[in-house]
């Protein structure tokens, strides 16, 4: 489990795509306590600077090594990509939280949505799952409604570019 610390060592595998620039910038504007943040991405993107509080984190590639010293790993970088490192941070005593479809329908790994499920994460994390987009929003308004109604049957249908 995390140790509960003042501030945490921080990676963002995919940082410099739209999703991972945005969680730098959540990051930033909840002001979570980051001790020291690293920018993860493909080869083709290492040397550019993105900004964090203010300063330039340049941009590293991501590779087995990536995640010494690192407390949170915030993946937003594909399955494949998921699949192939996030391994090599749970190695790392680094807990993973996944934004791909790389671990949704594990068995072992827990799909979570805080707001919904936290204590599905357990003492142990490693790899965290989070659901797609509509589904967390969609899960978070019906949770309450669940809570009062017992929901037994919901059906969706999502139409995605």
């Amino acid at each position: 489990m995390l140790a509960k610390k003042q501030k945490y060592n921080v990676a963002v595998a995919g940082a410099t795509g739209a999703v991972g620039r945005k969680i730098l910038q959540i990051l930033e504007e909840r002001n979570f306590p980051v001790a020291e943040i690293k920018a993860l991405a493909s080869a083709r993107s290492v040397g550019q600077s993105l900004m964090f509080r203010g300063s330039p984190v340049i941009v590293e590639e991501l590779n087995e090594k990536s995640f010494e010293g690192v407390d949170i790993a915030l993946f937003s970088a594909g399955a494949g990509v998921s699949r192939q490192f996030a391994p090599f941070a749970v190695k790392s005593k680094c807990i993973v939280i996944d934004n791909s479809s790389a671990f949704r329908m594990e068995p072992d790994i827990p799909l979570v949505v805080p707001e919904v499920n936290p204590d599905a994460i357990g003492s142990e994390p490693g790899i965290i799952a989070n659901p797609n987009c509509s589904t967390i929003q969609m899960v978070v308004a019906l949770k309450p409604i669940h809570d009062k109604f017992k929901i037994k049957r919901i059906v969706v249908s999502t139409y995605q570019s």
